[in-house]
């Protein structure tokens, strides 16, 4: 599996500190950001090769998120996993529309968040 620098974006810190935890054990660098303004200044200089990002931020919501990281440079090289706790069509197809790649309902299972790392393969 690639060594991933993983962004987990969530403003509810014991979730984003869990998630953190268990991507660390898998052996990957990981950075959290507790609101969306936070998200955008960390990608700019840790270059994230995957993004978890809730979409239910305080400040920016996680769909304007994905927007702005897609549209800078180098963008559609990042992964970006929605994380919701919403289960709706809306939700998930806005999620898509954004620019995020796949959507994952909460809470996220170790399983799952191992899918998500797996599936990721880094540009060559």
């Amino acid at each position: 599996m690639d060594r991933h620098r993983v962004l987990v974006v969530d403003d509810y810190p014991d979730s984003a500190e869990v998630v953190r935890t268990l991507i660390e054990l898998l052996g990957h660098e990981v950075r959290i950001a507790s609101s969306g303004r936070a998200a955008l200044a960390e990608a700019y200089g840790f270059a994230p090769t995957i993004v978890i990002l809730d979409l239910g931020l305080p400040d920016i919501n996680g769909c304007e998120v994905a927007r702005e990281l897609r549209s800078r440079r180098g963008g559609h090289h990042v992964h970006i996993a929605a994380l919701s706790g919403w289960d709706h069509h809306d939700k998930r197809r806005a999620a898509l529309s954004a620019g995020c790649d796949q959507y994952v309902v909460k809470p996220a299972s170790a399983t799952k968040i191992r899918t998500i790392l797996s599936s990721v393969t880094l540009p060559s």
